[in-house]
């Protein structure tokens, strides 16, 4: 009765360790892309800066003094992502 139930056990841990599913193995990760932030902070400033510019010509600034201004008070705030840093 001992020897079908220790071949059961042995047989269940061949297969464990011979199979694809193990606890011990090291799971494939993708590596990050550090080009990622860069982009994300690039795509920030534009979209805020664009908005910014929206606001400030709905209240009458003219559209390059509205877009200096806008980069002006970005680079004040975030203090990233500055044009030509990448």
């Amino acid at each position: 009765m001992t020897k079908p139930s220790l071949l059961l056990v042995l047989l269940t841990a061949v297969l464990t360790l011979t199979s694809g599913c193990s606890l011990f193995r090291k799971s494939d990760k993708p590596k990050e892309n550090p080009a990622i932030a860069g982009d994300v902070e690039a795509t920030f400033r534009r979209r805020w800066v664009e908005r910014r510019v929206g606001e400030l010509a709905a209240q009458g600034t003219a559209a390059e003094a509205a877009r200096a201004q806008a980069e002006k008070e970005f680079s004040e705030r975030y203090g990233f992502g500055k044009p030509g840093s990448k």
